[in-house]
């Protein structure tokens, strides 16, 4: 049992979250306490109760999010900060990053912020953009609070530490979206004490040795070196765990079973660090976070030839895992695991790091060389046989190392390949004495390139030792085309560039030692800087409210989020943090292994045997109808006679707990007949796999626009899928209310409604007599408007079979494999344009990658169509889409809802424009730009339209002629390093484009104490929608917030809601809730008439008494709404929302990372309702575009397997990847009559300004490719990934690894993989074949 489990399921502790069980995300983050009696002190570290085994916490303490503050009581300043700073939205996340931060400022109460941003790399948060953590929490450092731009000393947007700060007009203008005197101020003498029992039990413990004995495992922990031996002597196939971050992962994810586990942490021996005359020996079991310690302060202390190895390991211990995760590995773990990507076994190896290793019959000292590893994940220690110790040695004083590690994210991500090198010279010369070179990403180990070491000892480093040693490497770090892993060209690549880094490292420090050697160019001196982030620094702009707004009117004001309280100390309940029933049962599903096949047998008699299941549920439990599907009945509740997908349900499997759930579930055994998946994009256009209908737009005369232009020029790019990634997974609570056939529900979704219908549906009941629960969403981005029906409608079927409650939580990888993401788009465009950039004329095509059923699919295809244009006029024009046909689990709805796909295209072929005419980018996508009053392709006329303010005030606040230069000036002088700029537009339609969705409800309840009961049709999910209901209702009732309560939306309240989507929901609900308390405020007229002097709680009782209906619905429907797709015509939008964005990026051509160093938004939101939610969901859905970019990416076998399947394959953006400068800026003066106190949608709109980083990153790309002489326009697909920059960046080594100069990074269509075993945690990477 995991430390999560028992905190939640035993001690009913429901703070710490469920959100990977991998270690990746960091939701389930609390603090461990341990007395160590030989140095006498306490030792503090957060963990990831997800991985942490209860039984090796004996004599630990564990602080929770719940030990250490309470709205009832008080909030610690951590958990204070983070909420009003802003600093939680969906709030899922918000108990680990608050547990992180706590354990820090335990072991250090006044940190640096670089210590912060460190002790957040295993944390992840899905909906903030990270700055308002970062701010919130940038109070309790060295560097202190900001000023918000009110001038004080050392203030981040003046000092030469911070960015190049925007414009003096933002400074002037910024104002706090928090006050920092509000905070309560932190007392470290007022922290938990540790328990006085645990202390003295540690001191008195005579032995440690422990016993624990379960039904299928033993956990040994033995006390003494002695008893270690002897018991790995008598169960030679013991796994060894100490942090259990490798092992967990296997029992949880690989299904492995160990029967014995050993434990030696608390073996002295094991744990001991010794300065030897040769080196430090690290005992195997000292953890990562405690070798780095020992080694950091070796480096502030010896000389520094002493501590090039040293400082190698740190350089690697910077960038592995999280700080969760390196506070319990072990040294030795990260060695006998023999991962063929590990980040500090090639350093060991080229150090020549020497292992002890025993058994009871004496030691052995082996080297780490070229021998260690025997195979994949092998070594040469025999079965009784374990690792002891590892001495690192002390460098020569004319040895130089160097490690590197390239990865997708340069925080807690495995490497795609990962080196270490090291050369030692003849005292006084250049000659290389001796030089080892190791890589891992390559082989199958960990490898030593010893053919290229030897050809190159004995020569002087010079150009020429160069140039052979990169035709030696590329001659042999060969990599077979289908290599496990894929991206070989890549790989191979980086295998030369990271040796010429090291090159040129060498050359300086030689030059520094006195030896006569080339000297580095200054345009090389880029190529061999170690990245070290800048602290992030942030502007907000927003225009304050009205002189003489009322306090008590807080539309316009930035109010905290209502539940952000709630939500830092761990009390806001989730769906799966309501309590057990007490007869509750557990669900697991089971999904289908195959893509597309029929099913010839179900064998269950192994699952139904085992242990506390209860029954298996299979289409024929279905007591109404099997047959589902959100807009189209092209689905089933329950797979039956065939599958169309991996991850297609086919049934479940109930028992009295989830581990006893899931294990059955695996044990059912289903016979399959094969059929051809069709799985990408490319597959399904040439099988014609299309749904219906076909979907067209077209304006003004195509053949007459291309005739009229003087270029015409063809393109197509591939826009890649994109995980939710919410943290909180799919849940559903189904419980029976005994009669009359009802149902109640507790689901995390977006649409109650829909959850009822197709409930009842399969039930075979109206639907009144099933209710749906909805308190709050850890998360939702579209992922559950329509997919969460599929596991709603299961677990009620299960429900009803047995009369009981039935609970089910997805886990991560269930959760990714059946609910689908964000469509894969592939766009062909034609484009004519006047030699002045001018385009006249515009023909493309868009084929989105549906899945197996089509649910929203025509709606996104359709909403990519309306803006296929993005912000620009272009008069003759023609638009089709295509729904893919696959059998990959049906694509979604996701923030933008296709509308980012289409503009991605549409920038494409703006930038192709650009660079054909040879004229600025900015200045040609100025000419085209939208203008008030003209027409999009669907023929609707803009009003208010207020994107050319948005772009002139991007222009202004981001510097941008004057960044220009610098770059400009920038790439002239470094070779290896490019900076790149891009402005781009964004215009959104507002509405559901399917008319009916565009009402809503609202009901209102006013008790005779005047507190105010407010119901709405919306759902949360984080975005702050009920903050932003109470806020409106405040303004109409004329009351105090305080006295307006939002409990949850549920179906018998507001019936027939639409889903939580579109950015529509304050809007719709707004204007329904403003019509549901007009309605009250008329009511209470006459008793304010009569007594004007009274308060709001006289006139309410007055009314009671005066027999006045005190509750009331109010409703709300967007008139005006209707277009035909037949005759192009109608209104489509009710309005259109606008934002302008600035990127500048610096990509390493050598190894295609990249830095975000700044971006600017100029966001039209209309007259705010809560700047700082608005801001906050600015932020947001910029951060989880740049994911979409630039980094996220899904990869699938060619049988249609989802390969990345949780955080450790798939890595969405970290706290490291926010601009270093971010400024948001909402449009001043922007009203807007078509919305709610004159207000805009938010939520999608902002996202696709992300897009202005990668079309930054193509910029500085273009840079680099001309100084290999390459110009033009070139195709770059998305995400613009380091394997597509790099390879996209042609130079010499390229050539030389046989990449053709003009080649394109990939082919359209999902990374397909060979079929391996997913679950290779941290060789994940090598598993990935794109095509």
């Amino acid at each position: 049992m995991t430390l999560l489990t028992y905190l939640r399921r035993k001690l009913g502790l429901t703070g710490t979250k469920l959100g990977c069980a991998e270690g990746g995300c960091g939701a389930c983050t609390v603090m461990l306490s341990r007395y160590q009696p030989h140095t006498h002190q306490l030792l503090h570290y957060a963990v990831n109760a997800c991985l942490a085994p209860l039984c090796s916490l004996h004599l630990v303490a564990v602080t929770t999010v719940e030990g250490i503050g309470s709205v009832a009581q008080k909030l610690h300043p951590v958990q204070e900060r983070i909420a009003r700073a802003h600093g939680s939205q969906c709030g899922f996340c918000t108990p680990g990053i608050v547990m992180s931060m706590y354990a820090l400022l335990r072991n250090n109460p006044t940190p640096r912020m670089t210590e912060v941003e460190e002790a957040f790399q295993g944390n992840l948060c899905r909906c903030t953009g990270y700055r308002p953590i970062l701010e919130g929490y940038k109070t309790l450092t060295v560097e202190g609070g900001c000023c918000g731009g009110r001038g004080r000393d050392g203030c981040c947007m003046t000092n030469e530490n911070g960015a190049e700060r925007s414009s003096e007009e933002a400074v002037d203008e910024a104002t706090p979206l928090f006050n920092t005197s509000d905070f309560a101020p932190l007392d470290p003498t007022q922290e938990i004490i540790f328990p006085p029992e645990l202390m003295s039990l540690t001191k008195g413990q005579k032995s440690r040795s422990l016993c624990f004995h379960g039904n299928r495992v033993t956990w040994l922990q033995p006390d003494s070196l002695e008893e270690f031996l002897l018991l790995k002597w008598k169960n030679p196939e013991a796994r060894v765990v100490t942090g259990n971050t490798e092992v967990g992962i296997e029992v949880k994810f690989k299904n492995l079973l160990y029967p014995v586990i050993l434990c030696p942490s608390f073996v002295s021996e094991l744990n001991s660090v010794t300065h030897t005359d040769d080196g430090v020996v690290f005992g195997a079991s000292c953890t990562l976070s405690h070798m780095g310690a020992v080694l950091k302060q070796a480096v502030e202390t010896l000389p520094p030839h002493q501590t090039e190895v040293f400082l190698a390991v740190l350089e690697q211990l910077r960038w592995f895992a999280g700080k969760q995760i390196r506070n319990v590995a072990a040294v030795g773990g990260n060695i006998m695991t023999a991962s063929p990507i590990s980040d500090l076994n090639p350093v060991f190896m080229v150090a020549g790091c020497k292992l002890t290793l025993m058994d009871k019959d004496g030691s052995r000292v082996v080297q780490m060389d070229d021998s260690f590893f025997t195979g994949y994940r092998r070594t040469i220690l025999r079965p009784q046989e374990v690792l002891v110790s590892i001495e690192i040695p002390y460098s020569q004083r004319t040895q130089f190392v160097s490690a590197f590690k390239q990865s997708p994210r340069r925080e807690d991500d495995i490497s795609i390949v990962t080196a270490a090198m090291s050369v030692t010279f003849t005292p006084g010369t250049n000659v290389v004495q001796d030089l080892r070179l190791s890589y891992g990403g390559m082989a199958a180990t960990t490898v030593l390139t010893t053919k290229t070491a030897n050809r190159l000892v004995g020569r002087c480093w010079e150009e020429e030792l160069l140039q052979v040693a990169c035709s030696s490497l590329a001659e042999e770090m060969t990599l077979d085309p289908s290599a496990p892993g894929g991206m070989v060209t890549y790989r191979r690549t980086l295998t030369l560039s990271l040796f010429y880094k090291f090159y040129l490292t060498v050359l300086q420090k030689l030059r520094q030692q006195g030896v006569n050697v080339d000297e580095v160019h200054s345009d090389c001196l880029s190529a061999t800087e170690i990245y070290h982030p800048a602290t992030p620094s942030s502007v907000q702009i927003y225009q304050a409210v009205p002189e003489g707004q009322s306090l008590d009117d807080v539309v316009g004001r930035p109010m905290m989020h209502l539940s952000a309280m709630k939500q830092a100390t761990g009390e806001a309940v989730y769906c799966d943090d309501i309590p057990l029933y007490e007869n509750e049962l557990y669900l697991s599903l089971i999904t289908s292994t195959k893509a597309h096949a029929r099913i010839i047998s179900i064998d269950t008699s192994a699952a139904e045997s085992s242990p506390g299941v209860v029954c298996c549920v299979f289409a024929d439990d279905i007591p109404g109808s099997n047959v589902s599907g959100v807009i189209v009945c092209d689905e089933t509740v329950l797979a039956d006679q065939q599958v169309t997908c991996v991850g297609h349900i086919i049934g479940a499997v109930v028992a009295d707990t989830q581990l006893r759930a899931q294990r059955a579930a695996k044990a059912v055994k289903i016979e399959y007949e094969e059929l051809q998946p069709i799985v990408t994009i490319q597959e399904a256009i040439a099988a014609r796999s299309f749904y219906e209908p076909i979907r067209s737009i077209q304006k003004g005369e195509l053949e007459a626009g291309f005739k009229q232009a003087d270029h015409i020029l063809e393109g197509e790019i591939h826009v890649g899928g994109q995980e939710h990634f919410y943290l909180e997974t799919n849940v559903t609570l189904a419980v029976p209310r005994g009669e009359d056939d009802e149902m109640e529900l507790f689901v995390s979704t977006q649409a109650p409604t829909k959850t009822q219908s197709l409930v009842a549906k399969a039930l075979g009941v109206p639907a009144n007599r099933v209710l749906v629960r909805v308190k709050r969403m850890g998360g939702g981005f579209g992922g559950k408007e329509s997919r969460t029906t599929v596991l709603s409608t299961v677990v009620a079927v299960a429900a009803n079979k047995l009369k009981r409650p039935v609970r089910c939580m997805l886990d991560r990888d269930e959760d990714m494999l059946i609910t689908g993401g964000r469509h894969p788009f592939y766009g062909k465009y034609k484009v004519g344009f006047l030699s002045s950039g001018k385009v006249v004329a515009l023909d493309v095509s868009y084929y989105s990658n549906a899945g197996n059923s089509l649910d929203l699919s025509l709606s996104v295809l359709e909403r990519a169509l309306f803006h296929m244009e993005n912000s620009y006029s272009v008069a003759n024009i023609r638009g089709r889409g295509f729904c893919c046909r696959t059998n990959l689990p049906s694509n979604t709805a996701f923030r933008g809802f296709g509308g980012p796909q289409g503009m991605m295209v549409a920038e494409s072929w703006m930038t192709d424009v650009a660079q054909a005419v040879g004229r600025p980018a900015e200045e040609v996508r100025r000419l085209n730009l939208f203008v008030e009053g003209q027409a999009t392709a669907y023929n609707q006329v803009l009003e208010s339209c207020s994107l050319d303010r948005c772009w002139d005030e991007c222009l202004s606040r981001s510097d941008y002629q004057q960044r220009r230069a610098a770059i400009d000036c920038y790439n002239r002088q470094n070779r290896w390093t490019k900076r790149g700029l891009a402005i781009i537009p964004t215009t959104f339609g507002i509405s559901f484009t399917a008319v009916f969705l565009n009402q809503a409800g609202a009901l209102v309840h006013v008790y005779t104490d005047g507190s105010v009961l407010l119901t709405h049709g919306g759902t949360e999910m984080g975005q702050g929608l009920h903050t932003k209901m109470v806020q409106v209702a405040s303004r109409v009732l004329g009351i105090s917030c305080s006295k307006i309560h939002i409990s949850e939306t549920s179906t018998n309240t507001v019936p027939n809601t639409s889903p939580t989507a579109a950015s529509a929901s304050s809007d719709l609900n707004g204007a329904a809730v403003q019509n549901a308390c007009d309605i009250i405020t008329k009511r209470l007229e006459p008793y304010k008439t009569k007594n004007p002097e009274g308060s709001w709680e006289d006139w309410v009782k007055a009314a009671y008494f005066d027999r006045v209906n005190l509750s009331t619905n109010g409703f709300y429907k967007t008139p005006d709404l209707g277009y035909d797709f037949g005759t192009n015509s109608g209104r489509a939008f009710n309005y259109h929302s606008y934002g302008v964005a600035c990127s500048e990026v610096e990509i390493d051509c050598l190894t295609g990372a990249h830095k975000n160093l700044s971006t600017t938004i100029v966001m039209d939101v209309g007259h705010s309702l809560n700047p700082a939610i608005d801001i906050g969901q600015v932020e947001g859905a910029f951060v989880q575009g740049l994911g979409l970019f630039t980094l996220e990416e899904l990869h699938y076998s060619p049988g249609g397997v989802l390969l990345t399947r949780g955080p450790g394959s798939y890595k969405i953006p970290g706290f490291g990847d926010i601009p270093t400068d971010f400024t948001v800026s909402l449009l001043r003066d922007a009203s807007n009559d078509k919305a709610i106190f004159a207000s805009k949608a938010v939520g999608e709109p902002p996202l696709f300004l992300a897009s202005s980083v990668f079309y930054a990153l193509k910029d500085a790309i273009s840079a680099a490719r001309a100084e290999s002489g390459i110009s033009g326009p070139f195709r770059l697909d998305s995400p613009a990934s380091g394997e597509r920059i790099r390879n996209a960046c042609s130079d010499r080594f390229t050539t030389l690894c046989g990449l053709l100069l003009n080649v394109e990074p990939s082919a359209p269509g999902p990374s397909r993989s060979k079929t391996l075993d997913q679950r290779e945690r941290d060789d994940q990477t090598l598993l990935i074949r794109q095509q």
